[in-house]
């Protein structure tokens, strides 16, 4: 029987030699590290839930299944491009980012990555995405795509979250771009269809985003950032929730009558009616003094996005 003897590795600090293969696993460990901290920056998450309305759209726009290379071309560019904004955002926000509880453990604060690798991760995802839309799709998807790098980035992050208490409202065209997007790369124009479905993610971000300001409104005082549950009642937050929830469902009604069925139509009142309902119970648990619990929102609200757009895409379908 032959015997595999490993050699031992020697380092100059006179310790005792580490073996040849522990010290591979360690490298291979440092790499899965890396590489784990730059998806990170990237906020898989995000990128999830943009492209659960992105496929949707473009089945509406196209009255079926769109081009299965086109779907895969949106989606890698729309990934890559929403990836992108999360990395500059998080080199921009680096500075409040270590502030907050809720971030302080991401790869820069924690200087896994350091500033400047990140923002050239960053620009380099964008210059992908971006010539990836307009070599494979249209030039209208592409500036679309590259407007909403821009915008979540320079405006966004740069002005508006720092500024004002309406920083999520304005940041809201952001997180709709996608719908456009999507559409775009499917038709070359942007339809009414294409608008209401942008209405309906636009205004569902306020219902969305208030609930976990809310719950790390501290973080967000720490770090001298307005959001709106920082500098208002919880009073006012809550109108505001159950205002934008209305207006959300509102969009999704107005979408049926322009090509929908029932098919769409029946699903988009439920849940748009349990998304009101839930709403609504937020702010009366506030005017009763009970516990808050805003992140039951928070997690009904993605729930909500995702069977509508499940209907949308079940209707073009079908």
């Amino acid at each position: 029987m032959s015997m595999i003897t490993e050699r031992p590795v020697s380092n100059s600090a006179g310790q005792p030699p580490v073996p040849a293969a522990e010290t591979s696993a360690v490298a291979r460990r440092d790499i899965r590290a890396v590489v784990a901290a730059y998806v990170t920056l990237t906020k898989p998450r995000i990128v999830e839930l943009l492209l659960v309305t992105t496929v949707p759209a473009m089945m509406l726009a196209d009255g079926g299944m769109p081009s299965l290379w086109l779907v895969a071309v949106v989606l890698v560019g729309g990934s890559l491009a929403a990836g992108a904004a999360s990395v500059i955002n998080c080199y921009i926000d680096r500075d409040i980012d270590q502030l907050m509880r809720r971030t302080k453990r991401r790869p820069l604060p924690t200087h896994t990555v350091t500033p400047r690798n990140a923002l050239i991760f960053g620009l380099v995802l964008a210059t992908v995405s971006v010539a990836l839309m307009a070599a494979f799709t249209n030039l209208l998807a592409a500036g679309l795509t590259l407007a909403a790098i821009l915008y979540y980035d320079v405006v966004y992050t740069l002005w508006l979250k720092r500024t004002t208490t309406a920083n999520t409202f304005w940041g809201g065209a952001c997180g709709a771009a996608p719908v456009l997007i999507g559409w775009a790369a499917v038709t070359g124009t942007l339809s009414p269809a294409a608008w209401a479905l942008f209405a309906v993610v636009f205004f569902w971000q306020m219902p969305h985003f208030y609930p976990l300001a809310m719950k790390y409104k501290d973080d967000y005082a720490r770090a001298g950032i307005p959001m709106l549950p920082v500098v208002a009642s919880t009073r006012r937050v809550n109108a505001e929730i159950i205002g934008f929830a209305w207006l959300t469902v509102a969009s999704s009604l107005a979408v049926w009558p322009l090509g929908m069925s029932l098919i769409y139509g029946v699903p988009a009142a439920v849940v748009g009616a349990i998304f009101v309902v839930e709403a609504h119970k937020l702010a009366r648990r506030v005017a009763r003094g009970q516990a808050v619990k805003p992140m039951r929102l928070f997690h009904w609200s993605t729930t909500y996005l995702t069977i509508l757009f499940a209907a949308v895409a079940l209707d073009a379908l079908i």
